[in-house]
């Protein structure tokens, strides 16, 4: 269920809040061919189903940058805020890849808000992430992420 605010004021009053959890969505073997193309990461380990199933983790796995860059998607179901001008993704503070995301396996994403701080023109918020595998023991990825708010 999507957390909505209106306005930098209500975005405020949501620190030390958490965010709920997003759907879940399936990495496919597809999605993972499509970013080893835009990326120009082919390893075997991500690509080649039949050398990766006598691999180290029996499958193909997505690289773990797609599944970092999977945050914003899975973000947006978490936190709507309206009534801003621009909405900026300013970075990142820690990352860790604990397990690897099997293709075919489906992850959806954990938030709390940490963070709320006036910047110039808007505000900071930090999000502690944590993008979960469905069935796993491990997180796929821990994560805190950076972002801005301009009114």
């Amino acid at each position: 269920m999507t957390v909505t605010v209106n306005g930098l004021a209500e975005l405020k009053k949501l620190a030390g809040s958490d965010l709920g959890s997003s759907d879940w969505i399936e990495v496919t073997q597809d999605r993972i061919d499509t970013f080893a193309d835009a990326t120009g990461d082919h390893q075997w380990i991500h690509v080649d189903p039949e050398r990766a199933a006598a691999g180290p983790f029996g499958a193909p796995i997505a690289h773990g940058y797609l599944t970092l860059s999977l945050f914003i998607p899975l973000f947006t179901e978490l936190l709507d805020v309206r009534g801003v001008t621009t909405k900026v993704n300013y970075g990142l503070n820690k990352v860790r890849f604990p397990s690897p995301v099997k293709a075919g396996s489906r992850i959806r994403l954990t938030g709390r808000l940490t963070e709320v701080e006036d910047v110039p023109g808007g505000v900071q918020i930090a999000v502690d992430g944590t993008i979960e595998i469905e069935g796993g023991a491990k997180p796929a990825a821990v994560l805190q992420s950076l972002s801005r708010f301009y009114a």
